[in-house]
């Protein structure tokens, strides 16, 4: 998600220096901590709320919703300095297409952040082994009544007002704090909505990573395909408008 100019400084702005090797690998590391953090933390609260919880209890849906928000809120505090704390691949996208990431990151950032999504699936599977069956490690799933259309269309709109206010924070907010409280705060309230529609994915490596490890495969493209689009969409509505805001050249050069 957002948050430090290091990383998300528009193109423009950016001096035409190339990051040494040793800048990409704090940033990349960054990255795979940070999502293995998030995918961990996450997916943790809903395995253990639906085993130890009644089903119905009200208050599971605000703990889970809390957790979420408050662990991307702690590592935009942490790791926000050392890597913009993008940690979602979709909001990669995102910045790419808003030209707030530099395109030497784009691939590695994927990568990483994949790979931080897959190594925490595989921890969810080694401690919660015995409930992987029942829980599917926190996967994220389709409310029987909604469709993979509908779902995908729910993950873009809750990727594109979550990617927005990413954005927004990252141009217009210069205290870290209160930029990682903006994004945590706008995910809380996201998978208070939308989650019991379609389990709140939008990002890729958090749905990816449980469903690996848990080998429940249905319906996944839809949390790849939704949150993607929705994070172009967004990054390139915030290009035009911070364009028509701040108008003149710029450039493509960094890297």
């Amino acid at each position: 998600m957002s948050w430090r100019k290091a990383s998300w400084r528009p193109i423009r702005s950016e001096v035409a220096t190339r990051l040494s090797w040793g800048d990409y690998g704090k940033r990349c590391v960054s990255e795979l901590i940070g999502t293995y953090a998030l995918v961990v933390a996450g997916p943790s609260s809903i395995v253990l709320l639906s085993t130890f919880s009644p089903s119905s209890m009200p208050e599971a849906s605000y703990l889970v919703a809390l957790t979420f928000g408050v662990s991307v809120s702690v590592i935009i505090i942490l790791l926000g300095e050392h890597s913009g704390a993008v940690i979602n691949p979709a909001l990669t996208l995102a910045a790419a297409s808003a030209q707030l990431l530099r395109r030497g990151l784009l691939i590695p950032y994927l990568l990483f952040q994949t790979a931080g999504g897959i190594l925490a699936g595989l921890t969810l599977r080694l401690v919660f082994s015995p409930l992987a069956d029942v829980t599917s490690l926190g996967s994220t799933k389709l409310a029987t009544r909604v469709s993979p259309i509908m779902g995908m269309g729910l993950e873009a709109l809750g990727t594109f007002i979550l990617a927005v206010s990413a954005l927004a924070a990252t141009a217009w907010i210069s205290r870290a704090v209160l930029q990682a409280l903006t994004v945590g705060g706008t995910l809380t309230i996201l998978i208070l909505f939308i989650g019991p529609l379609t389990g709140a994915g939008f990002n890729p490596a958090r749905s990816l990573g449980p469903a690996l490890a848990s080998e429940y495969f249905s319906n996944l493209y839809v949390y790849v395909i939704g949150p993607c689009v929705g994070a172009l969409l967004a990054g390139l509505l915030f290009r035009r408008v911070r364009a028509a805001r701040n108008p003149g050249p710029s450039s493509n050069d960094s890297k």
